[in-house]
């Protein structure tokens, strides 16, 4: 049985040209794990049956959610008619899911909008001071595109890297993830490896880190 909650927002406002970050109410016992994400729908008319999945980015000791969301113009769905939504109109929250969950140090890659499921992941870390030798590859088409560079960089320092498929930028990789690129960044045998992107994405990685020895097993992954 579904049980869902009806949340009012209480921030909504853009945190790149094209990513908004939701802060809303929480609802009394409502609990998730840093990673996970829920099937949201807009309390609209002719919206309320239409649901799309939105990471968690805020932590669950927070008295309140925060959902960090890629808006993309030429999708005509949920995410579309979030930048009409205002303070206090309300979000239907459906089921809690997600198969990405901290397991252990390693690396992080993430493509995209693919990076909201590690945003909790490593907020909680550092909140418990255990972010270790973990390290973040993310790459974008432009660095417009990076979401919470400057949180990532603070927290992460030299472990956050970024790579720029369409643009060439000082300080920053540019082009697409290759096996060459990712091998230096590899943290030994039995490191864990958490991948989350599109599935183009996804697929070309895991081929990769095939083509590196990574065991299977190891890999953590989630299609965005």
């Amino acid at each position: 049985m579904e049980h869902v909650h009806h949340v009012k927002i209480r921030v909504i406002s853009y945190i790149t040209h094209d990513v908004l970050r939701i802060v809303t109410e929480k609802p009394l016992h409502f609990n998730f794990r840093p990673g996970q994400a829920v099937d949201v729908s807009l309390d609209k008319n002719g919206w309320r049956n239409q649901k799309r999945p939105f990471s968690f980015t805020s932590l669950p000791v927070n008295d309140h959610l925060e959902f960090t969301i890629k808006v993309y113009p030429s999708h005509l769905g949920v995410t579309n008619q979030l930048p009409t939504l205002q303070k206090d109109q309300e979000l239907i929250l459906h089921d809690v899911f997600g198969a990405i969950a901290y397991k252990g140090e390693g690396l992080f890659i993430a493509g995209g909008a693919g990076v909201t499921p590690f945003i909790s992941i490593f907020r909680e870390l550092q909140s418990k001071n255990e972010l270790g030798g973990n390290k973040l590859i993310f790459a974008n088409k432009a660095k417009v595109d990076i979401i919470l560079e400057a949180e990532f960089n603070k927290v992460l320092g030299r472990n956050f890297v970024n790579i720029l498929s369409d643009e060439k930028a000082a300080g920053y990789s540019h082009g697409q993830i290759s096996e060459e690129f990712l091998r230096p960044h590899l943290l030994g045998q039995n490191k864990l490896v958490y991948v989350c992107g599109p599935p183009p994405m996804m697929e070309a990685i895991d081929k990769q880190l095939k083509g590196l020895g990574v065991d299977d097993k190891l890999i953590v992954r989630e299609a965005f």
